[in-house]
């Protein structure tokens, strides 16, 4: 049974049943501070779970793209842990408990596969329940299950919570025995590798109080609601079904591992003598191409793209993994043209969308392929350079400072590090690469940790929509209202009143402001009552539904419960309206000009300001860019109507609207049209409402923001203007200077350019010409030390101490002993270094004598070296040089 045929029985039996089928959420969690990615199936409900949100439906069911990547470098060295998953689940809010979860699964598990079932045999069912869950026991007896078959397992196991204060509960797991071929007799205790868990039942009964770890936290009591929470991992449901051993030979993965084979020369599972949790090398590195290819090729598809940061660091780390795996495979070549369009034709099948955008997706994993070949290159020139200090030196070990910065700074991976060294007889220092990686994860960990505010952070404007309500929001139609103080808070505790100078958050039941989203900034303006004022400075929504104003009190003082006339400024709101409708446009011109690859993936928008990222592989030429804006100019002359409407999510993307890669959105959407079809997007921001209003688009700028990612900033309206009038006064006072036709300004600041490079060269030759002449001069006065000739300079300020030193040594006579020492002072110190001909012995070796001048300091070869000293003049430098020399 293929993998989609799983998903679709899976979700027709619990639709059946009354449930509603929510589609999957997009894997980047955006909507949770504690996550990078949703990990598991449950998280998209976690708001019902926790009370803060009424769910729309009692029971649910969905099949969740998932991602964990704790373990990542752990991935291809089993069989059967990955970094994506889909995981299966039925949920119920307050309706069925164990008596309705249990005989679910048990049926769809066991019911024949003509019956619409997965026909797994219930001989062959083990079912595993928490130590004094009597009731879950006593239904799975009730089933059919024997006693014998029935586990009871402690809190580790089978014992279910967040890891925060909230709901939990005990766990019921389905284990099913996949033979004595497998392992040892026993059930799930006693080898979990022949009884392989695929379902877990999540009764959420209690709730947890604070505690550190998974099993040392107190249960506080019952919760009035009792949930369900069930998972089935779709990959290893797959595996029984389809009869393979694990989860890189399911259908949706084996593809790739073959492709990758077949790329590489290798063939998997070829090799003997390997347990299933020892497997040849070959077959660790092709099980993490064919993993790493499909998550990435999931992640775009959502929406993340490559970058040096959160979700967009993971996916360029399990990217970069992928590549360099097929190149220890020893495939050199770009590899991921030939392996993300069977990845595309594995998971299509299930998720269309990305056959449909894989031209988008496409070009950023190109490119980032394209950045990593490079980064490999530049990082094998650094470690080289490297290599050859750390021999000249005389170790014998690569420094674990340096493979640190190989690895962090220029993403160079370490075992590449590690590999190129033992090639040259060196090892490296991998303690303390590994301690400075800990340092890092620590520091990384201790900010997530800040962040990481849960969900009790919101609690006190939980506690505000459940007394007050949500708010009456009014941003669309609206510039003033009259108002009533719902609550003012201070450090997110509720406090009776604010005074003039206090900067507090005030919560009213109706407002007009634009709350911060959608990446246009909140709107400004004024709260006025007879008691006092305020000037609102940034407006938020905490929780869905309300909206929260920063406020700075002005005057006199604002109490809860007090009237007063809420103002936005209307000059603020133009402007943001202009901009956040002018982004659209620029989008709309940009798809226009370069295709429909051209997405917009992130935006921000400030009035008279916007700034929009999209992807395409390079940057955009100067004819491009006007092109660009040219196109957008015209949609702003026709007036175009802008228009804004409520539909159903399906309905709007019938329609094509466009949507934001990453957001979640509700079934409801706001659709927001610019002359019908020209311009379609899902927004929920404020928008003149004809494009003239935007007054004119000018381009300011153009750039880079990761591989084929770019980002285009503009100026609208009355800011458009100003920017333009800034341009001409500038050309104006060039012509001035210049006295030329402003037309002829490019050839005349050519020209002038031409010179006055031409004129640096000329001086760089002139420079040259003089040090040589004064290396000569140097040369011609060197002084004899014991047969050996010896020239000590202090290089003047604008001389190149090394140029100097190479210069004079390339001077004196080669069939001769000869040592030249040049100082310079350094910030702090003293730089030195030291030249000596082919004839010097070895005894007056140049890093010898540098190192010895400096204390151990500096580097370099025998007939080269430099280095550098504090608290050191340079004609001391000199001087122990001389002495050195004497002594040698």
């Amino acid at each position: 049974m293929r993998t989609a045929e799983i998903k679709r029985r899976f979700l027709a039996h619990f639709e059946a049943n009354g449930h509603v089928v929510v589609p999957s959420a997009p894997l980047p969690a955006i909507s949770d501070p504690n996550l990078l990615f949703i990990n598991a199936g449950m998280v998209q409900f976690v708001p019902y779970f926790l009370g803060q949100q009424t769910p729309p439906y009692q029971r649910a069911t969905s099949v969740q793209k998932c991602i964990r990547t704790p373990d990542i470098d752990e991935v291809g060295k089993t069989s059967r842990h990955g970094t994506f998953f889909q995981m299966n689940g039925n949920f119920s809010f307050g309706d069925y408990f164990k008596s309705g979860a249990i005989p679910l699964a048990w049926d769809l598990a066991t019911k024949s596969v003509e019956a619409g079932g997965f026909g797994l045999d219930p001989e062959r069912i083990w079912a595993t329940v928490y130590l004094d869950d009597d009731e879950a026991y006593d239904i799975w007896r009730s089933t059919g299950v024997p006693a014998e078959r029935i586990v009871r397992r402690g809190k580790a196991d089978n014992f279910w919570s967040m890891g925060i204060p909230g709901p939990c509960g005990p766990c019921s797991e389905l284990y099913y025995d996949r033979g004595p071929e497998y392992g040892r007799e026993g059930g799930p205790e006693v080898d979990e590798d022949r009884y392989l868990e695929f379902w877990n039942l999540v009764f959420m009964q209690f709730e947890r109080g604070p505690g550190v770890g998974k099993e040392d936290f107190p249960i506080l009591g019952d919760l009035p609601a009792k949930n369900i929470d069930t998972g089935m991992g779709l990959e290893r449901m797959a595996s029984l079904l389809q009869g393979v051993d694990n989860l890189y030979e399911i259908d949706e993965v084996k593809p790739i591992l073959d492709r990758a084979a077949e790329l590489t020369g290798k063939r998997y599972g070829a090799h003997s003598g390997h347990a299933a949790n020892q497997s040849h090398p070959d077959d660790v590195r092709l099980r993490v191409v064919a993993d790493h290819v499909r998550t990435a090729l999931m992640l775009i598809g959502d929406g993340v793209t490559p970058s040096n940061e959160g979700r967009g660091y993971v996916l360029r780390r399990i990217m970069r993994r992928a590549i360099r795996a097929v190149r220890l495979l020893g495939y050199q070549d770009r590899a991921l043209p030939e392996l993300l369009p069977v990845a595309r034709d594995c998971m299509a099948p299930s998720y269309p969308e990305l056959a449909e955008d894989f031209g988008r997706i496409s070009q950023y994993a190109y490119a980032e392929e394209d950045a990593f070949l490079a980064t490999l290159r530049a990082g094998t020139t650094i470690l080289d350079t490297a290599i050859a200090e750390t021999k000249s030196a005389g170790k014998a070990a690569l420094s674990g400072d340096k493979a640190f910065q190989l690895h962090d700074t220029y993403g160079f991976p370490i075992d590449l590090t590690l590999e190129i060294a033992a090639e040259q007889g060196l090892q490296v220092d991998a303690e303390g690469f590994r301690r400075l990686m800990a340092d890092q994860r620590s520091r990384a960990k201790a900010d997530a940790q800040a962040r990481k505010t849960g969900h009790t952070d919101v609690s006190a404007y939980r506690r505000i929509v459940d007394t007050a309500g949500l708010t009456d929001w009014r941003a669309y139609t609206d510039l003033t209202t009259e108002s009533t103080i719902v609550a003012i808070l201070t450090d997110g505790e509720p406090v009776p009143a604010a005074t003039e100078g206090q900067i507090v958050t005030v919560v009213l039941d109706v407002t007009p402001f634009y709350a911060e989203s959608g990446g246009q900034a909140a709107d400004a303006g004024h709260l006025t009552s007879p008691d006092g004022a305020g000037e609102v400075i940034d407006v938020q929504r905490p929780v869905k539904g309300l909206v929260a104003h920063q406020v700075r009190v002005t005057a006199g003082h604002l109490t809860v419960g007090a009237r007063l006339t809420a103002h936005v400024d209307a000059i603020w709101r133009l402007g943001a309206r202009q901009a956040h409708s002018g982004t659209h446009v620029l989008h709309a011109a940009l798809r226009q000009v370069l295709g429909p690859t051209a997405l917009q993936s992130g935006s921000y928008n400030r009035p008279g300001y916007l700034r929009l990222d999209f992807a395409w592989p390079g940057g955009l030429s100067v004819d491009t860019r006007s092109e660009v804006e040219d196109v957008a100019n015209q949609a702003l002359r026709d007036d175009l109507p802008v228009t804004a409407q409520v539909m159903p999510l399906t309905r709007a993307r019938e329609l094509g609207a466009l949507a934001l890669f990453g957001e979640t959105y509700d079934e409801q959407v706001r659709v927001v049209e610019i002359g019908g079809a020209w311009s379609r997007e899902l927004c929920g921001g404020t928008h003149v409402t004809h494009s003239s209003q935007i007054g004119l688009l000018a381009l300011t700028g153009e750039s880079s923001v990761g591989a084929g990612h770019r980002r285009v900033e503009a100026v609208v309206g009355l800011d458009g203007l100003r920017y333009l009038a800034r341009e001409r006064d500038l050309v104006t006072q060039l012509a001035a200077q210049l006295q030329a036709p402003r037309e002829d300004l490019p050839e005349r600041i050519t020209a002038l350019l031409g010179r006055a490079k031409a004129a640096e060269r000329r001086a760089d030759q002139l420079a040259r010409e003089l040090t040589a002449q004064r290396a000569r001069r140097l040369a011609a006065d060197a002084v004899q030390i014991d047969g050996t000739l010896v020239v000590s300079v202090v290089a003047a300020a604008d001389e190149d101490p090394r140029q100097l030193a190479e210069l004079v040594r390339a001077a004196l006579a080669q069939d001769r002993p000869g040592v030249v020492a040049v100082a310079a002072p350094a910030e702090r110190g003293t730089r030195l270094v030291v030249a000596t001909t082919a004839t010097t012995p070895d005894a007056l070796s140049a890093v010898q004598l540098v190192r010895s001048a400096l204390g151990g300091r500096g580097g370099g070869t025998a007939r080269l070296a430099q280095g550098g000293a504090p608290g050191l003049t340079a004609d001391a430098a000199l001087a122990t040089v001389a002495g050195l020399i004497r002594a040698g």
